[in-house]
């Protein structure tokens, strides 16, 4: 059962793609780019201009260049990984992730620089997927050095905020994103294409939106602020801000700034999660998806479907039962090994499923787990006596924060390599 579900993890993946999503859901004939329900006649612009930000930013710019082709575009790629594949006329840069780099910094300025002074006539085009709040990024207010803002998002990664709530404090410290780089545009016409990485229907969270109006406020920072014990912890410039009530407000809703842009969502969890339930569905598994843990902790989680696993395979002992879920979990870093909530997940459920005919994995689409090399790992009722043979305990390793170690020493951690893409976790807890 763990090599299925190492398959069905594998197989989405691969439908996953961002070329096959990409070429599906934009085309562009005689010139005119079509996605959803919008068309945009390219040759009515003097520049077309791309700004691709994210973990997936060089295959979206590699694959929307030979979607436009033979328009000719230029433009700039971040991301987290070595882009060996950004096309022609880009310069390309590799930020930080979950943290910036100096080229995060860079990047960021030259992003500004390219948006800077624009007119009516002239588009721009983003395409931003996970991972773009950290890779590209510079500060509101030049009191906060480079040691600060790392700082501040190393606090915010590790705290147990979930991504919402993290974007939310990002934006407002933020030079472009909340939407302000957008404003810097204006009035240039504007189109954003995007992965998103987070809960439905929080799409200016992506990247930390740096193209979308912001609904979140100054009173939300104060409150999460208040809610995670952060006040005492944060950098001393951003400490100084909060208490000066110096926070600058994000754009927002009904901005006439914003009647330029539009937005188009490309992939999300949802399709993620619909793709796995197909898998198990066609391999005869009785199946439901739960969707109401995300953000939950880790070991709250991990209660809850096991205990929807059995309820559901009670129902119908006949066949093997399958809990399907996406989303992210909460997670706080507890010690300095290695791993990530994926890992995490599966750690906490490996003494609630011993001896028992139950298997589980978690991992993320992006083929990274917090700061460990694999996606994610898989455990069923075996693992805690194959634990315990080599003399690792379940407690130690969480307590750590070294799931991966443990995982990898019985080689059960899920290692696919960055897959430059990035839609959430996927989950599948089976039992038969």
């Amino acid at each position: 059962m763990k090599e299925r579900l190492r398959e069905i993890f594998l197989e989405t993946i691969q439908e996953l793609r961002i070329d096959q999503v990409m070429r599906s859901a934009i085309q562009c004939e005689g010139g005119v780019l079509k996605f959803g329900q919008e068309s945009i006649d390219l040759r009515q612009f003097k520049k077309v201009i791309v700004i691709s930000i994210g973990k997936a930013a060089g295959r979206m710019a590699e694959e929307f260049v030979s979607i436009a082709a033979p328009q000719r575009v230029s433009g700039i790629v971040v991301s987290s990984v070595p882009t060996t594949n950004a096309p022609p006329y880009f310069v390309r840069y590799i930020g930080g992730h979950p943290y910036q780099n100096k080229d995060s910094f860079h990047s960021a300025a030259v992003v500004q620089e390219l948006v800077h002074d624009l007119d009516a006539n002239h588009l721009v085009i983003y395409l931003l997927s996970g991972g773009g709040s950290a890779v590209c990024e510079r500060p509101i207010d030049d009191s906060i050095s480079f040691d600060d803002a790392h700082a501040f998002f190393q606090l915010l990664v590790t705290c147990g905020a979930d991504i919402v709530e993290i974007n939310t404090l990002r934006k407002h410290f933020s030079s472009i994103k909340g939407g302000r780089l957008a404003v810097l545009a204006h009035p240039a016409r504007q189109a954003t294409l995007y992965i998103s990485d987070v809960p439905e229907g929080q799409d200016s969270s992506v990247a930390s939106g740096p193209t979308m109006p912001d609904p979140s406020t100054i009173e939300d920072c104060y409150r999460i602020a208040k809610e995670r014990d952060l006040m005492d912890r944060l950098p001393a410039p951003i400490r100084r801000m909060f208490d000066e009530h110096a926070i600058s407000e994000t754009p927002k809703p009904g901005d006439e700034r914003f009647e330029t842009s539009s937005y188009h969502c490309l992939l999300s969890n949802g399709a993620a999660v619909a793709a796995v339930q197909r898998r198990a569905e066609q391999a005869g598994w009785q199946v439901e998806v739960d969707l109401s843990v995300d953000d939950l902790p880790v070991a709250d989680a991990a209660d809850r479907l096991l205990a929807r696993l059995e309820k559901l395979r009670a129902g119908d002992p006949s066949r093997p039962a399958a809990v399907i879920t996406g989303g992210e979990l909460s997670c706080p870093v507890l010690g300095d090994g290695q791993g990530g909530r994926n890992q995490a997940f599966v750690l906490d459920c490996v003494p609630k499923i011993a001896g028992r005919n139950i298997a589980v994995i978690s991992a993320g689409t992006d083929g990274i787990d917090g700061n460990s090399p694999a996606a994610g790992s898989i455990a069923d009722g075996q693992t805690l006596a194959r634990a315990k043979q080599t003399g690792m305990a379940v407690e130690d390793y969480y307590l750590r924060s070294d799931s991966y170690n443990f995982f990898r020493t019985l080689g059960d951690a899920l290692e696919t390599g960055p897959t430059e893409n990035n839609v959430r976790d996927i989950r599948l807890l089976t039992a038969w």
